[in-house]
């Protein structure tokens, strides 16, 4: 027995009391160089659960102050020095509202506010977490009186996590989701407490002296308040790990049943949902091909309630998945032949386009060749079709043909020309220039 009580012995390697009580209220001061760390934390932190990096939030909570005033409150309690006491909680309000307002200050003003999986893990403490803090707090405190301080303080602050919380609780404050405030900040003072209270219980076990005789009475006093605290704690925590425990065990078991009565026997699961609440516990499910009747339905869910953890749950089946699959089929064919309407349409529209760029154009080379070897002295002719000419408040198209000669044609030649043109480019409105004509 002594060699079991010598092994769990705390004394030996006990830094000198004066000295830890000296360190524990220095840092509990929330002013000049500590206020201007926590800011820079809770930035730090905010900008990691906003882009979803376990590393910086990480290294938010390695240079947060903030286990200074709630180790100093635990250990004001187990001294009963409640000036300490007062000065600790006085600052751990002070750094709340400051960790408060400029987590909230970030999120309002980022671009980015979807909810990423590092804000959701902190809006559902449980009793896990309540562990997690006053072991975490435990290691702290003991750190904390050793002369070698050693590693377990950087560990400690990541373990129990004290700003995360806090800057989820912002982003809930500047985004207006309520939810995530209560639960954040519920998680925010499960880790105060137990911090707190277990650096309370090493400090009786440590027998460190009292401040000040105190009656029994103020003794009961402190002793109700920890226990009421640890009760409005445990309690709800408590409850939300059960709750989690029942929706795991839920989904769990759903998936079991799928397997069991659908899977293996061939069906083809094409849609799956899951919900679990307090007010409803459901699951939905489709299939590619396989169809219930009424009674086949009916049986199936007394055996999905058969089991304990998916009783009170309803087993719903979408029949109309065939259906919709044929009527989606339909969709896709008629989008494809009304794509393929638009493609004809369209094709037409060219060829259209097309046919009457080749109706306006000439083979001016070949025109002047034959114009040549009827009238030698044209050296040269330009021809433009669908030009608008407007007679008796009518629009009429023209065509317009402009020659050069190197002697003039005379009037015979000239009535000549414009008929063998009007036969050569089938055209009736057709207006004949002369280069040299004034």
């Amino acid at each position: 027995m002594r060699k079991i009580t010598t092994l769990f012995n705390l004394s030996e390697g006990e830094d000198n009391r004066e000295k830890t009580l000296e360190s524990i209220k220095k840092n509990i001061s929330f002013k000049g160089a500590n206020l201007w760390i926590l800011a820079c934390a809770i930035i730090i932190a905010s900008v990691g659960l906003n882009v979803n990096s376990t590393a910086v939030i990480i290294g938010a909570m390695l240079i947060s102050p903030l286990m200074g005033p709630i180790v100093g409150a635990g250990f004001a309690l187990g001294i009963y020095d409640f000036g300490l006491l007062k000065r600790s909680l006085k600052n751990l309000l002070v750094a709340t509202a400051v960790s408060l307002t400029v987590s909230t200050l970030y999120f309002f003003l980022s671009p980015f506010k979807d909810v990423q999986s590092e804000l959701l893990a902190r809006t559902a403490p449980n009793i896990y977490d309540i562990l997690i803090a006053f072991f975490g707090g435990i290691v702290g405190v003991i750190a904390v009186t050793r002369v070698e301080k050693g590693n377990p303080i950087p560990g400690v602050a990541i373990a129990t996590a004290l700003m995360p919380p806090l800057c989820t609780a912002g982003y809930g404050i500047a985004t207006g989701q309520w939810s995530f405030f209560l639960g954040a900040f519920y998680l925010y003072c499960i880790n105060c407490v137990f911090i707190g209270l277990a650096t309370f219980l090493i400090i009786k076990y440590l027998n460190y002296p009292a401040v000040k005789q105190v009656n029994e009475k103020q003794q009961r006093q402190v002793k109700y308040i920890i226990s009421f605290l640890i009760a409005i704690m445990i309690i709800p925590s408590s409850y939300l790990a059960y709750t989690l425990y029942r929706e795991q065990q839920f989904k769990k078991n759903a998936d079991l049943f799928i397997e069991n009565k659908f899977t293996s026997n061939g069906y083809t699961v094409i849609y799956k949902k899951t919900e679990y609440s307090s007010r409803r516990k459901q699951l939905e499910l489709a299939f590619l091909s396989k169809r219930f009747d009424k009674a086949e339905l009916k049986e199936l869910q007394r055996e999905f309630v058969k089991n304990k953890y998916l009783q009170g749950g309803r087993l719903v089946i979408r029949q109309d998945s065939t259906d919709r699959l044929s009527a989606l089929k339909g969709d896709i064919l008629n989008q494809i032949r009304s794509n393929e309407n638009e493609v004809d349409g369209k094709d037409a529209k060219i060829m259209k386009l097309e046919k009457e760029l080749a109706d306006m154009r000439f083979d001016n080379v070949q025109i002047l060749k034959e114009t040549k070897a009827l009238f030698p002295s044209v050296t040269s002719i330009g021809i433009y079709k669908n030009n608008i000419a407007v007679q008796k408040d009518s629009i009429v198209p023209i065509t317009a043909v402009v020659y050069e000669t190197s002697v003039k044609l005379d009037k015979k030649d000239k009535v000549r020309f414009r008929q063998w043109l009007k036969e050569r480019l089938s055209v009736n409105n057709m207006t004949l220039y002369n280069k040299d004509d004034d």
